[in-house]
């Protein structure tokens, strides 16, 4: 039997079920624990009685800082998805739609704006889903994924996919055709 609950501290040593798995971005601890001091009601995990965690999602709400206001790339007071991950053995078992739905409803009633994450242009499987649960491409940011060590290969482009909040009524902060609209890296940080 599998439940989600709020991610503890021990918990950041028992995340490698799932930080094994090759879609999954992994970080240092430190990265992770700042997470949980941070937003500690953004960070939850699926326990399994037996298989330990076998899934968890991490976020966030944040906004850049105002000297980018005026630029046309601000992004205002929103949630994050910084990782959402399930085991493979675990997937398909709705755990995902739940973890996220929870993320959506705290950004909800914390006034955001919106929800986005970032999803490789080439994860199909994962940009499908998201466009099932609501989310649209609101941009490309080119070269977002720097995987190769050497710094030879020039990176994989993101889609940066946003899911409105109920505070923004009018669709501000949603684009058509947002896959053609691209991106540098710089932008999004």
């Amino acid at each position: 039997m599998s439940f989600i609950r709020r991610a503890g501290p021990m918990d950041l040593l028992a995340l490698n079920l799932t930080n094994l798995d090759p879609l999954t971005e992994n970080y240092d601890i430190g990265f992770y624990l700042n997470y949980l001091m941070r937003w500690p009601s953004l960070f939850s995990v699926v326990q399994d009685r037996d298989a330990g965690i076998v899934g968890y999602i991490m976020g966030k709400l944040e906004e850049q800082p105002p000297s980018m206001r005026h630029s046309e790339h601000y992004t205002p007071w929103h949630g994050h998805i910084t990782v959402l991950t399930v085991a493979p053995a675990w997937r398909r078992l709705g755990f995902a739609r739940r973890l996220t739905e929870s993320l959506e409803q705290a950004s909800d009633i914390n006034d955001a704006w919106f929800v986005d994450l970032y999803v490789r242009e080439k994860n199909k499987v994962a940009v499908d889903m998201y466009k099932r649960w609501g989310y649209s491409v609101f941009r490309r940011v080119v070269g977002y994924y720097q995987d190769d060590p050497s710094g030879q290969s020039e990176g994989e482009d993101a889609f940066d996919m946003r899911k409105p909040c109920s505070r923004d009524k009018n669709l501000e902060h949603i684009r058509e055709n947002g896959e053609n609209f691209v991106v540098s890296p710089e932008w999004v940080s």
